[in-house]
């Protein structure tokens, strides 16, 4: 295989996103379904997978050679390797923690694994976060009279600090979410007058994704932050971000989200402080 054929998955995710504006229509599309359900493609057939994708099964090998593979089982195999690297158990991550650890400086080994995910993840939002759409998300959500918060799985730790962030400020809020099971019936309540901050990585949570196109339907702007502008999340979003967390021997942190997080609520607190002395003036 070529050495400037993508070898893993992130590689081919970053090089399909760089290449999607020029890629013809029918090749985008497969390429937006693959970066959308991959585990459909690790595993399914060439008809199935075509067939859900609303393609010829042709354009699949067409996908895979624009890519630089020979053939569409090589670029399969990139992502079955994604979904055994991600289906490691969490005692063959520790395993893997504590075999850095005992190759370095003890624990201390782990803890500056984390530290260095971290700062990538720090380094790489600092560097690409576009200035303009920040300004854009907090003005939308500055205006709203409620904001909704809506995330789950590992995302759910970002929503439940933006929720308490946003009491703290006085910020009208509500975090989608419910024991009962009443989310439906919380997300019926939103209005155009409203917004929602919706965070999903993939493998994206089907319920914020069914969720946000629920509220979506209903006119309510949506300020997502996602890893992907093929992400479901995306285009639904008025705005959105892309946030790429770099991981430590399979464990993924959440210092770029988060960072970006608090930067959103502390910004709508000032923007909504800012309007507020400006009508008193």
């Amino acid at each position: 295989m070529d050495e400037r054929v993508p070898r893993d998955f992130e590689t081919l995710r970053a090089t399909i996103l760089d290449r999607r504006e020029s890629l013809p229509k029918r090749i985008a599309q497969i390429a937006a379904y693959a970066l959308d359900n991959p585990d459909d493609i690790a595993f399914g057939t060439a008809a199935s997978i075509a067939a859900s994708a609303g393609v010829q099964p042709s354009t699949l090998i067409r996908f895979a050679q624009q890519l630089g593979f020979d053939g569409f089982t090589s670029l399969q195999q990139v992502f079955r390797e994604r979904l055994r690297e991600r289906n490691s158990s969490y005692d063959e991550r520790l395993q893997a923690l504590r075999a850095k650890a005992d190759a370095g400086a003890g624990h201390r080994a782990i803890f500056d694994g984390f530290v260095a995910a971290a700062s990538t993840s720090l380094n790489d939002i600092s560097r690409t976060l576009d200035d303009a759409h920040f300004e854009d998300a907090i003005s939308l959500l500055a205006k709203a009279q409620t904001i909704y918060v809506l995330a789950k799985r590992r995302s759910y730790p970002v929503a439940s600090y933006i929720a308490y962030a946003l009491g703290k400020l006085k910020i009208r809020n509500q975090l989608i979410e419910s024991a009962a099971g009443l989310n439906a019936e919380m997300v019926s309540f939103a209005t155009p007058a409203d917004a929602v901050i919706a965070i999903s990585f993939s493998p994206y949570a089907p319920a914020t994704i069914e969720e946000a196109r629920a509220i979506s339907e209903q006119g309510v702007p949506i300020v997502a932050i996602t890893d992907s502008s093929f992400s479901p999340l995306a285009q639904f979003a008025s705005v959105w971000f892309e946030v790429a967390e770099a991981d430590f021997a399979g464990f993924r942190s959440l210092s770029a989200t988060m960072a970006l997080a608090m930067a959103l609520t502390v910004g709508v607190g000032e923007k909504r402080r800012d309007v507020s002395r400006k009508r008193k003036a």
